[in-house]
């Protein structure tokens, strides 16, 4: 609209130049035209794109007093030059862009008014088509804006549901990720301290069933108990050690946690190696950190339940742009495809867990394996925020 503002205006005053070019009016209305141009280009541009696509209640009153000064700079240029009268059509688009609904319609009637009567001062005669041809005009103009006005509104209406619908599926699937991280504690906490604390209750009542009658057997059954809490004492600490890693939290980074957890699940026949590719000797931020040492100590639990592996190697690879973490065994292996979809449905909740954590960092997790060949599991997490 811009544009044709402005290719009309120039058009019209190039058609008026030609015509009357030796009449006292020329500079006049050339000044007029000239004065219409600077108004529109210096208020226009910027006051235009301050608007709403939709208008408001009445904009404030320095965009209504260029809205009048145009108007009123054209209306008087119609008077002296009627073949000014087309400039109109972008003025229209103004209008209807600046002002609410009936004041804009009100001054888009002026217009067609002012238009009107400049193509019958042109005529030599009167015709019938003068009357109807700048209603025409101005009313598909206005028809046309009102659509584009209606389908924007539909148009952000629906970018506002899906922005909405986006943020409550992100909130989900956090709530989600936090139950299954939840629900895999719970379960290792009843799989380790809870059948510990349970034996250890069992043996000690034993113990004092037979203390008098057989102090032997009842001093065994205490050897055992004393045994069994110090197993678990290692598991609570293990969990302490999950849910706030020592190697990070000691400052040692990454790496040095990683080293940590290889040597501690070394043994029983299980091989742990590290391997650090770093090729920017950058840490990467904490929370990834915090996450890519827990995903490694969940792989690593499910190696030694379930894989029954000989060796597993952790490599972790810092680029400029992401960090990976590959976890390699030599176990027995598995069908992916062949794990339930449901996140219930997979034992100990560690891959949906770690999926859960890799989501909320923008990560993804890959797992390679097939019956036999061993398992590699891929995480890889985004790195956005410069370091």
């Amino acid at each position: 609209m811009h544009v044709t503002f402005f290719v009309l205006l120039a058009a019209s005053m190039a058609r008026f130049v030609q015509r009357h070019g030796g009449e006292a009016r020329v500079w006049p209305v050339v000044a007029l035209a000239a004065l219409l141009a600077v108004l529109y280009a210096a208020g226009g541009r910027r006051l235009l794109r301050a608007l709403p696509r939709v208008p408001v209640p009445w904009p404030p009153v320095p965009r209504l007093l260029w809205l009048a000064a145009v108007v009123v700079v054209w209306a008087v240029l119609v008077t002296l030059a009627p073949s000014f009268a087309w400039v109109a059509v972008p003025l229209v688009y103004v209008a209807l862009r600046t002002l609410p609904g009936a004041a804009a319609f009100a001054l888009v009637a002026l217009l067609t008014v002012l238009v009107t009567a400049a193509r019958l001062a042109l005529a030599p005669r009167f015709d019938f088509d003068l009357l109807v041809g700048p209603a025409a005009v101005v009313a598909f103009t206005t028809a046309v804006f009102v659509l584009m006005q209606r389908q924007d509104a539909r148009q952000r209406t629906l970018i506002d549901d899906l922005i909405r619908t986006r943020r409550e599926l992100a909130a989900t699937e956090r709530r989600a990720g936090t139950l299954a991280e939840r629900q895999r504690l719970s379960m290792e906490i009843h799989d380790s301290l809870a059948q510990g604390l349970s034996s250890q209750r069992m043996l000690l009542q034993a113990a004092e069933r037979v203390w008098d009658a057989e102090p032997g057997k009842a001093r065994g059954h205490v050897r055992t108990a004393a045994s069994i809490a110090e197993t678990s004492l290692a598991e609570a600490r293990r969990f302490v050690r999950d849910l706030a890693p020592a190697g990070l939290a000691a400052g040692g980074g990454l790496p040095a946690a990683l080293r940590e957890l290889a040597e501690r699940e070394s043994g029983g026949g299980l091989a742990v190696r590290v391997h650090i590719d770093d090729h920017t000797g950058a840490a990467p931020p904490e929370r990834v950190q915090s996450a890519l040492l827990r995903i490694a100590q969940g792989a690593l639990a499910n190696v030694t339940e379930h894989a029954g592996a000989g060796a597993a190697t952790l490599t972790l690879t810092v680029l400029d742009d992401q960090v990976v973490l590959d976890v390699a065994d030599d176990g027995r292996g598995f069908d992916p495809a062949a794990l339930p979809a449901a996140p219930g449905g997979e034992r100990g909740h560690g891959l949906p867990a770690a999926r859960a954590r890799l989501r909320q960092l923008g990560g993804t997790l890959t797992v390679e394996s097939a019956p036999g060949a061993g398992t590699v599991l891929t995480a890889a997490i985004p790195l956005e925020e410069p370091r």
